[in-house]
């Protein structure tokens, strides 16, 4: 595979880039280093997992990455856009969804998709069809 790159140095082949990112906690038993220098490259179009044990970090990484957190240095890149020094074209372009990401514990996968969809105001046949796309991706 050749290595392209955009102007803002990020490899275009690649979705999420993640260089060097730290991330320290402070507890009441002394700091906790969350991440020490995570490096991190999703090609695009693929599907990947973070896994690990509590505490290793994934929630962080999570978190910089969708831009609830900033890093306390290192540098991350979704779609070639600097989560740091953009983070509003980031949320833009992403959507996170946590492990109880149901809108209505009741209601099937479809259904929260579908209602997730009118929320956004896409209307219902428009809701209908996104949520159909992407139980079809999943």
């Amino acid at each position: 595979m050749y290595n392209v790159h955009n102007t803002a140095g990020m490899n275009t082949m690649t979705i999420i880039e993640a260089r060097g990112l730290t991330k320290t906690y402070r507890s009441k038993s002394g700091p906790v280093h969350a991440l020490a220098g995570l490096d991190l490259s999703v090609p695009r179009g693929s599907v990947k997992a973070l896994l690990g044990p509590n505490g290793a970090g994934k929630t962080t990484v999570v978190k910089v990455l969708t831009t609830l957190i900033r890093p306390d240095s290192g540098t991350a890149f979704v779609d070639g856009i600097d989560v740091v020094a953009d983070p509003k074209a980031v949320r833009r372009i992403i959507g996170v969804s946590g492990q109880y990401a149901a809108v209505d514990e009741n209601l099937t996968g479809f259904e929260n998709l579908e209602m997730v969809g009118r929320l956004y105001h896409l209307g219902a046949t428009e809701s209908r069809r996104r949520a159909q796309e992407l139980i079809d991706l999943f």
